[in-house]
């Protein structure tokens, strides 16, 4: 038999029907408490046998990006660079990004943040502890980069063994730097000095890309056939510096050999089509780099490395 048609007349009718309480609006729901802006801390990835985890060791806020960026540009154009690119012009936003690989038999740290206690956060986050980390990898010695090397007195990575670049390490133990003194000049016996084009294990090569500071490097990592390059600060932003790698950046203290470098860097990423990791990338940092008229452009990564 047909299900009898309703009318307006039989809804009528069936709502009259109904308990009094369930035509009743309900009681309003607790208002659910605002959060703020959260990123996830950590970002893993296979490559080949290998895995690559990304750990947001901190981020903040820098104002007047132009103080930082394209000093040798004026305001107008980097204005319109920002304005093209959908970015403020008074303020920017900065990410540290150590990252972690995997090789089945060592846990290998790049780099280690502004302080321990973010990089160990974003690490035990990730799934790891400080005492887990076999090698620690650093790219060059500005304090981003070294501060979480040490508690105090004590080693942060108290069973790791420490890689670095010999020109590096040679530069900053001519100057006078506090945070090089107390960081990684008590870890000098321990450290293994690099030249470009040395491996720190198998699949771990370290590249020339120098300028940033005297010694900066770069390093490649490859696994069954698949590579990502660790570029550390060749380029510092998305826009500011990669999309126009001839500006000027304060941080660069050889400012023409960084610009050769990023120009050398940007060339070969977007040649080969390799991915990357860039230290002060948008996190979670992977990305890409493809040619844009004289320049170039990031594109991030979205889910090529997935699969």
């Amino acid at each position: 038999m047909p299900a009898p048609l309703m009318t307006r007349r039989t809804l009528l009718a069936s709502a009259a029907a109904l308990p009094i309480a369930a035509t009743l609006p309900k009681p309003a729901q607790a208002t659910a408490p605002m959060l703020g802006g959260a990123l996830p801390p950590f970002r893993r990835v296979t490559l080949g046998s290998f895995e690559v985890t990304t750990l947001l060791a901190g981020s903040r806020s820098v104002p007047d990006p132009h103080s930082i960026f394209g000093l040798n540009v004026d305001d107008t154009t980097f204005e319109a660079a920002a304005t093209a690119a959908l970015l403020p012009t008074d303020a920017a936003q900065f990410y540290f990004t150590p990252t972690v690989i995997n090789t089945g038999a060592q846990l290998i740290l790049f780099d280690t943040g502004l302080s321990p206690d973010g990089t160990t956060a974003a690490l035990e986050q990730a799934g790891y502890s400080a005492n887990q980390v076999d090698v620690v990898v650093l790219t060059h010695m500005h304090g981003d980069h070294i501060g979480g090397l040490m508690q105090g007195d004590t080693p942060t990575f108290a069973n790791a063994s420490y890689f670095t670049g010999a020109i590096e390490f040679d530069a900053w133990a001519k100057m006078e730097n506090e945070n090089f003194d107390t960081k990684m000049r008590p870890l000098a016996e321990q450290t293994t000095m690099l030249s470009p084009e040395q491996e720190v294990t198998a699949g771990i090569t370290a590249l020339k890309a120098f300028g940033h500071t005297p010694g900066h490097m770069a390093y490649r990592v490859e696994s069954d056939g698949r590579a990502l390059i660790l570029g550390a600060d060749f380029a510092n932003h998305y826009v500011f510096s990669l999309a126009h790698p001839d500006w000027e950046v304060k941080f660069d203290m050889d400012k023409p050999a960084a610009a050769a470098t990023r120009r050398q860097m940007l060339d070969m990423l977007s040649a080969d089509k390799l991915p990357f990791v860039g230290y002060h990338m948008p996190f979670p940092a992977f990305g890409y780099v493809e040619t844009a008229g004289d320049g170039f452009a990031y594109v991030p990564e979205s889910y090529q490395l997935s699969l």
